[in-house]
C-alpha cells in the first residue's frame, strides 16, 4: 500500500514545508496537494530544510473529487463531534486498520483540511474512513504541519507492512472492486437505492481486511454465478 499526505488549499508556505520535512523524517515521499501552489514558495522550501524533493514531486491536483478518483482508500481528518459517523479511529488504531487492507489498497490517501477551518461536512462525505487525534482541550488545535508529523510518526509502520505484501492482484481483489461488484448485484432488487443499506456499505467496507475482502469477492462471483442461472 503506498499512502499519501493530501493537504487541502493551505495557505501558509511554511506549513507545506514543515508537513514536507515531516513526511521524509519518517519515509513518506507522497505529498499531494490540492488547489495551491503555496509549495513553490520560497518559506517552503526554507522550512523544508533537507526534503526539497518532496517538494519538488509534490502531486497537484484542483480539488478533492480528483484525490478521491486517484485512490482506492480516502481517510479524512476530523474532530470527532463534527460528525455522526461510526468509523472514526485515533491514529494508532488507523495503522491497525490500514496494515490488515494488505494489497487490497494500493493507493490511500490521508487528507488534511484548511489551517482555519478544516474540511467541511460534504468533504468528509467524500471519504471512506474519518480519522482524529484526541486532545485535553479543544482549543487551541494542533498546527497543521504538527497534525502531518503525529500521522507520520503512527503510521511509520507502513513500511513495514508493504516490504511483507506480495503476490495479490491488488486490481480485483481492492475494496474499490468489491463495493462496484455489490452495487451491480444489488440492481435491481428491493435494497437498491436502500439508505440504510449504502450507508452500511460506505461506512463498513473500508474497514474489511484484505481477507475479508478476499472472501466478499469470493462471494459476489458465487452470487453473480447463481443470478445468471
Amino acid at each position: 500500500m503506498k499512502l499519501a499526505f493530501v493537504m487541502l488549499e493551505p495557505k501558509v508556505p511554511e506549513n507545506i514545508g514543515a508537513a514536507a520535512r515531516a513526511l521524509c523524517t519518517m519515509g513518506f515521499a507522497e505529498l499531494w496537494l490540492v488547489n495551491t501552489r503555496q509549495h513553490l514558495e520560497a518559506p517552503a522550501r526554507w522550512v523544508a530544510h533537507g526534503s526539497q524533493h518532496v517538494l519538488d514531486k509534490a502531486r497537484c491536483f484542483d480539488s478533492l473529487d480528483e484525490v478521491r478518483a486517484a485512490c482506492d482508500l480516502m481517510i479524512g481528518t476530523s474532530a470527532k463531534p463534527r460528525h455522526g459517523r461510526a468509523d472514526w479511529h485515533e491514529p494508532k488504531p488507523l495503522l491497525s486498520v490500514l496494515a490488515s487492507k494488505g494489497q487490497a489498497v494500493a493507493q490511500a490517501a490521508l487528507v488534511f483540511g484548511r489551517e482555519d477551518r478544516g474540511l467541511s461536512n460534504e468533504e468528509l462525505a467524500l471519504c471512506d474512513l474519518l480519522t482524529g487525534i484526541p486532545m485535553q482541550v479543544t482549543y487551541p488545535s494542533l498546527n497543521l504541519s504538527q497534525a502531518v508529523m503525529l500521522y507520520a510518526y503512527e503510521l511509520q509502520g507502513l513500511h513495514q507492512v508493504a516490504e511483507a505484501v506480495s503476490g495479490v492482484d491488488a486490481e480485483s481483489q481492492s475494496g474499490q472492486a468489491l463495493q462496484r461488484r455489490l452495487t451491480e448485484l444489488l440492481a435491481g432488487t428491493n435494497l437498491e437505492g436502500d439508505a440504510k443499506v449504502e450507508q452500511w456499505l460506505s461506512e463498513r467496507l473500508p474497514l474489511l481486511s484484505e481477507r475479508d475482502i478476499g472472501f466478499a469477492h469470493r462471494l459476489c462471483r458465487a452470487l453473480a454465478d447463481t443470478k445468471a442461472l
